[in-house]
């Protein structure tokens, strides 16, 4: 008689007496998949739905053998810690973040739950990784941060507003926004412009904000798309149209809004991506082996609309080199 090993003998009794239905097939795993965003619901058409379609894409469909359990702190950052310890509670298989603050909550609330942040802004300078070779631990993901991005965004202000001698960096006061402050600020004084912070806590600290800067022509806001700018940036668009503000911003649904130009990453495409991590966390693989992504293609886009408000002439220079101009 033929003998068998311990290990094989294990396997053949599990899938003996595994669950079965009706048609004596065995019953396929759900996979539980946690989202936790720190802004509204009204966000998921461009956070929730990228990474939907992602999984999709992949071969886990929801309500076919996935579940996802979306948490939403509707701009209340004080609750990211409980959201997050409900997704552990449910005994989540994978949770996905938005947003630095969301991982950081992610991050206390478990270490063994595998965690893909997106947009976390540098999470190696915050703390949540080690390298973003070998982020280390259980969190891994894609990274807006990238060198010189706000930089850059400074310089299209003043190719596009050439007479531009003070630049307003509109923030909700983020860890993430005070690592990208440095460099707005050094790019900024490196041009010849004053530099000054807008903090603000909520939307009624908005008009007030734009009424610090100057009043003259020669003045421009910087918005960082914190989760706070991002909730309201249409009230932030809003306020900087009735306060003749040209402004910049890292996201193009700030163009959407009403702003004059964004120049970053896609945040949906990143949020489609993610998928990519949560199906190869579910295939086996440990966050610690799976490099943190930066973006490699940067957008810019210019509403002609909103310049023709403000009285702004975007030189054919700048309109040439943008990847979509709004008319």
């Amino acid at each position: 008689m033929r003998s068998i090993s311990r290990r094989t003998f294990i396997a053949l009794l599990a899938a003996t007496f595994a669950p079965r239905p009706a048609n004596g097939q065995p019953v396929r795993r759900t996979w539980r998949i946690g989202y936790l965003n720190p802004g509204s619901s009204a966000l998921a058409p461009i956070r929730l739905d990228p990474l939907r379609d992602g999984l999709r894409e992949v071969g886990y469909v929801e309500g076919k053998g996935v579940v996802i359990e979306a948490r939403w702190a509707e701009g209340d950052f004080a609750r990211l810690p409980a959201l997050a310890a409900e997704l552990v509670q449910l005994n989540v298989d994978v949770i996905v973040t938005a947003g630095g603050s969301a991982a950081q909550a992610a991050k206390g609330a478990t270490v063994t739950i595998p965690i893909v942040m997106v947009d976390p802004g540098d999470p190696v300078g915050s703390g949540l990784i080690k390298t973003l070779a070998r982020p280390g631990g259980n969190i891994t993901g894609l990274s807006s941060a990238a060198r010189d991005l706000v930089a850059k965004q400074v310089q299209l202000l003043r190719e596009a507003i050439p007479q531009l001698a003070v630049v307003g960096f509109l923030t909700g006061n983020t860890a993430a926004a005070a690592l990208a402050m440095k460099d707005a600020q050094e790019a900024a004084e490196g041009l010849g412009m004053r530099f000054q912070v807008l903090e603000v806590r909520g939307p009624s600290d908005l008009e007030a904000a734009f009424q610090a800067l100057p009043r003259d022509r020669r003045r421009a806001v910087l918005v960082f798309p914190d989760p706070l700018t991002f909730s309201h940036r249409r009230r932030i668009m809003e306020v900087a149209e009735q306060d003749h503000a040209p402004s910049v911003a890292g996201s193009r649904e700030f163009v959407d809004a009403g702003g004059l130009m964004s120049y970053g990453p896609s945040f949906p495409a990143m949020f489609r991506q993610a998928a990519m991590y949560v199906s190869k966390i579910l295939k086996g693989a440990k966050p610690a082996d799976l490099p943190v992504e930066q973006p490699t293609k940067f957008e810019l886009v210019i509403n002609l609309k909103t310049a023709k408000t403000l009285g702004l002439t975007i030189p054919q220079s700048l309109l040439l080199r943008a990847d979509e101009v709004i008319e």
